[in-house]
């Protein structure tokens, strides 16, 4: 697979749970896929959200997971830098 297939994949997936994120006034946005890890960011309610940690792991990740099964790991880069 290409980086550029794998990244349709990945963004796909974002897309299939974007609306249950902006349900909640939320989004969240790809920033990078480097070494089969994929960085998002939360945005909007989504930031400060006491169950973004479930969302990203139980939602986001499984998902993208389902379209990329190469993908290891998705990480929060707003976590990283707060």
């Amino acid at each position: 697979m290409t980086k550029l297939d794998l990244e349709h994949k990945v963004l796909a997936a974002l897309a299939e749970i974007r609306p249950y994120l902006h349900n909640d006034g939320g989004d969240v946005s790809l920033v990078a896929i480097k070494d089969n890890v994929v960085s998002i960011k939360f945005e909007g309610t989504c930031t400060d959200c006491a169950v973004n940690r479930m969302t990203l792991k139980s939602g986001i990740e499984m998902t993208i997971k389902k379209h990329a099964p190469s993908i290891e790991s998705v990480i929060d880069t707003g976590a990283i830098n707060n």
